[in-house]
This record gives structure tokens, C-alpha cells and sequence, in this order.
């Protein structure tokens, strides 16, 4: 049943049923897909891209879908959970000091991109300047999913991961209004308009998004939810929360999630892994849901004639605009040539181009379906190339680090009566607490190891029980001393036995 069949036709439960099986088939081939992507290489975006070019327009299933209005809405949609997602797994100390090259990188950048692409779009591929202008807009937003999946697989420093994850969040919020002002019928603003919009649009979504979270965050801690499955819930809820308010408010709705979701992330929240698992979830969801739905509503058989303009803008963005952006913004920063290099190739364009390519179709633009065709193709193209070859770039660059030891994982959940929490420590393969007594974690008094799990059993440490890789561990900690007890155990995780020696941090260590 095509799409354009099912209209005149009245939905029925059978109907229903058929709809269910369609996606829970799409969604277990996307999960498959998961499993291929990371065995071969091949970045995960493309075949959701793939799935949903089979089964539409030219494909297996033949399904008409050219609803560029109901893409744009899903695909905001699903933007926003990436983007929470993204925060929630943001850690606020390693992206504090990289945050002013990313503010840098995310407004200045993103003008010398637009200019430099829209410029070889017009003289190189013959494109009107207002379709030359929203290419250059569309294009200059690096994707967040993209960068998420991608980065945190690459053992890169902390530095160059933080700037690009916190430009993948930021630089959405200038992009959208550039693309929405180059898609209104009538002449373009003056650019110092457009730069008055775009700081008030951010100072307003960057206000609320700081105050949502931060709010959030201090009613999670202080208010005990009757189950813990609820906790992940209202989180979520929260980020949303923050987007809807950001753009009421005619302020930058995505900068509000990112910034609310880092704010929650960072607030030592009770169960949060099993709300970074629920996040996570939801983003895999939001990525398949959104690029096969991307891969509907392209036309395959028009895609050739667009092939190699797409191809001709994308070398001048990954060659001459990426890196002249990065060379310009940076500039004012100390940075090694290896780590500016790096950067420019890093780039990553996914699904969010696309997305904001069906801007100008929703408003009418002139040759937006020209515009549609090129951005997928360049997304394909560019992505299926950086993509894959930024480990191997990184590591000729000698700039991956490998030496970084893994941070712990730990649960905390809140013991209310006994006013005190059970903390689940998770102690990875690299983490330099393997080899560490007991009683050389020298935890505050009020905390102590209750009960180690190794190798499926459990048992009751000694003083003297040495910790190995891959061990769990119960810590009790009183209300008090709660937050020093982990920096504590993240402390000896990063830096070992003598972590208040090497200044690591998480108390005064041989003191104990």
C-alpha cells in the first residue's frame, strides 16, 4: 500500500496493524544496520539514509512520501532529543575551556562558511545567490549526532573533543536563522540585522536553557520520585521543556536544550545511568526515525543530475571554507597547526542539513528541490569520506590519546530514610584503579566499600582486598560526604593510589 493509495482510504485497526509491523521491521533492520556500521566502518547515517530510499519513491515498496512539512516537524522534533542526548553526555570539565573557541568556532565560523560555500556554489555551480546563500547556511551546521557517535569513539584530547561537541551544540541555533531569513519571499535582511537577530536569539535560548536546567537539576536532588524509572522520564521531559520555553520565548530553542541538557547532565542526579541508557535509547530512535523518514522524501531518479554539483560545493566546503573558518576563529587561541588540521576535517555534516533543506521547500523558494537534492548528496558523499578516515587522520597526526585512563561509571541512588546514598562504581579496563587496596582509596569517613562483585560473585572486602579491572563495588556514603566520596573515586580512578600526590584531585588522598 502506497502512501498516495492510503488516503482514500479510511484508517481501520487492520491498518494500524500494518503500520506497526512496517516500523518495528524498519526498526530492527535499522538496529542490524547498527551492527554492520560498526564491523565495516561505514557510518551508520548512510544506511538509514539507504533503508529509506528502498522502501520509498524508486524502491522496493514504491511508498510516495513528499510531505517536506511533516519532515521538517519530525525532524525538529528529533533534533531535540539528539541534542539532549548530546548534553546529558557533555561532561562540563572537560568542555569549560574549550568553550570559547566553540562560541567563536559556532558565530564567526559559521559566517565565513556561509560566505565562502555560497560564493563557490554561485561562481562554480551557476546557482542563484539566494539558492547559493542557503546551501552555504544549510551545509555550515556541523550535526550533532554525527559528532556525538563519531568523537566519542576516537581517543582524541579533551580539548579538541570538547570544542567540536560543544560546536556541533551551539552553531544549530545561527544556522537555523540564517536559513530561515535566506528562505523568506522578499529581500534578505542587512547582515549587521541578521547579526542583531542571531545574538539576541542566543542570548535569550542560552538564559532559559541555563535556568531550566539549573531548576531541573535542584528539584531531581530534592524531590524523592515514588520510582526510579521516572527519573529518566522527567530528565527528558526537562530538556524538552526547555526547548518549547526557548522558542516561545522567540529565542534560540536548540541552544536552550543543549545548554539545559549539559546543566542536567552534570548534576550528579540520582540513576543516572539508567537515564544516560534511556537517553541514549531515544536518540538511536530519533536518528533512525529521522533519516529514514530523510530517505523518503528524496526522489532517487533525480539525485545524477545533482551529483556532481553537490560534489563541486562539497570540496569547497571541506577544502577552502572548513578549514578557513577553523584558521579564522581560532586564530586568537593557541593551538597546535596538528589540532587546527584535525578540526577542519572533523567537520561532520549528517542529517541536520538535510533537515534545515526543507526549509525553503515549506516556504516555496524557488529551485528548494534542486537545493533538497544537492544537500543529500553532499551529506552522502562527504560523510561517507570524513567519516570513516578521522581515526586514521588523527592517528597520522599523532594527536590520539591513548595514554587517557577511563573515567568509572557510577550509579548513585538516593537511600532516603537512611539519609545516605548507595553509590554502584563500575571499574572499566583502563582505569588506574585496578591494582588499588581498599583502603587506599582513602575515602572520607561516612563512606565505605560494602560488597565487591568479581567475575559474577560477590563478597565483602578487607581492608586489604586489592580492586581489579572490571570489578563492581557498592560504596555508603552519608548525605554529607556523598559528593567527596566520588570525586574521591574518580580521583583514584584517573590517577591511582597516589591521585592527592599528583594532583588529581578528589581530596587530600595520603592524608586520609
Amino acid at each position: 500500500m502506497t502512501a498516495r493509495e492510503g488516503k482514500d482510504r479510511p484508517l481501520t485497526v487492520h491498518h494500524l496493524n500494518e503500520l506497526l509491523l512496517i516500523c518495528s521491521l524498519v526498526l530492527l533492520i535499522a538496529v542490524a544496520a547498527v551492527r554492520v556500521s560498526s564491523r565495516s566502518g561505514l557510518p551508520s547515517l548512510l544506511l538509514y539514509l539507504g533503508i529509506g530510499v528502498a522502501i520509498g519513491q524508486d524502491g522496493i515498496f514504491d511508498v510516495q512520501f513528499d510531505n517536506a512539512e511533516m519532515t521538517q516537524v519530525i525532524g525538529y522534533a528529533a533534533l531535540v532529543v539528539i541534542l539532549a542526548e548530546g548534553g546529558l553526555g557533555t561532561k562540563w570539565k572537560e568542555i569549560r575551556p574549550a568553550l570559547p573557541a566553540a562560541v567563536v568556532l559556532s558565530i564567526v565560523g559559521v559566517a565565513v562558511s556561509v560566505g565562502v560555500t555560497a560564493a563557490g556554489a554561485h561562481y562554480l555551480v551557476g546557482l542563484e545567490w539566494r539558492q547559493s546563500l542557503i546551501i552555504g547556511a544549510v551545509v555550515s551546521s556541523t550535526d550533532a549526532a554525527a559528532v556525538f557517535s563519531v568523537l566519542r569513539k576516537v581517543p582524541l584530547p579533551s580539548r579538541i573533543t570538547g570544542v567540536l561537541e560543544a560546536e556541533s551544540g551551539f552553531n544549530d541555533a545561527p544556522v537555523v536563522i540564517l536559513v530561515v531569513a535566506f528562505s523568506t519571499p522578499g529581500p534578505v535582511d542587512s547582515w549587521y540585522v541578521l547579526a542583531g537577530k542571531i545574538a539576541l536569539e542566543l542570548a535569550i535560548g542560552a538564559g532559559i536553557g541555563l535556568a531550566v536546567g539549573w531548576l531541573g537539576s535542584y528539584g531531581l536532588r530534592h524531590v524523592a520520585l515514588p520510582a526510579s524509572g521516572l527519573y529518566p522520564i522527567a530528565v527528558m521531559a526537562i530538556a524538552v521543556t526547555a526547548y518549547a520555553a526557548g522558542a516561545m520565548a522567540h529565542g534560540s530553542g536548540f541552544l536552550a536544550v543543549y545548554l539545559a541538557s549539559m546543566v542536567l547532565g552534570n548534576a550528579k542526579l540520582p540513576h543516572w545511568p539508567a537515564t544516560r541508557g534511556f537517553a541514549d535509547g531515544l536518540g538511536w530512535i530519533a536518528q533512525i526515525g529521522m533519516f529514514v523518514l530523510l530517505g523518503l522524501l528524496v526522489t532517487p531518479h533525480e539525485l545524477p543530475d545533482d551529483f556532481w554539483p553537490a560534489v563541486v560545493i562539497g570540496l569547497v566546503l571541506t577544502m577552502v571554507a572548513r578549514p578557513l573558518e577553523v584558521l579564522v576563529s581560532l586564530a586568537p587561541f593557541r593551538m597546535p597547526w596538528q589540532e587546527k588540521a584535525l578540526m577542519s576535517w572533523a567537520g561532520l555534516r549528517g542529517a541536520v542539513p538535510i533537515i534545515l533543506a526543507t526549509i525553503p521547500m515549506v516556504s516555496g523558494i524557488d529551485g528548494s528541490e534542486r537545493v533538497f537534492n544537492i544537500v543529500f548528496v553532499l551529506v552522502v558523499v562527504y560523510t561517507l569520506v570524513q567519516g570513516p578516515t578521522l581515526p586514521w587522520l588523527a592517528r597520522k597526526l599523532r594527536i590520539s590519546d591513548t595514554e587517557t585512563a577511563s573515567d568509572l561509571g557510577i550509579e548513585s541512588a538516593p537511600l532516603e530514610r537512611l539519609r545516605g546514598h548507595l553509590l554502584s562504581v563500575a571499574i572499566p579496563p583502563e582505569s588506574r584503579m585496578h591494582g588499588v587496596e581498599v583502603h587506599e582509596l582513602r575515602l572520607p569517613p561516612g563512606a565505605a566499600v560494602t560488597l565487591v562483585v568479581r567475575d559474577g560473585k560477590s563478597f565483602v572486602p578487607g581492608p586489604t582486598t586489592v580492586l581489579r579491572r572490571g570489578d563492581e563495588l557498592l560504596v555508603v556514603a552519608t548525605d554529607p560526604v556523598r559528593d567527596a566520596a566520588e570525586a574521591r573515586l574518580r580521583a583514584v580512578g584517573q590517577g591511582g593510589k597516589l591521585a592527592g600526590w599528583l594532583g588529581t584531585g578528589g581530596g587530600p588522598g595520603p592524608r586520609g
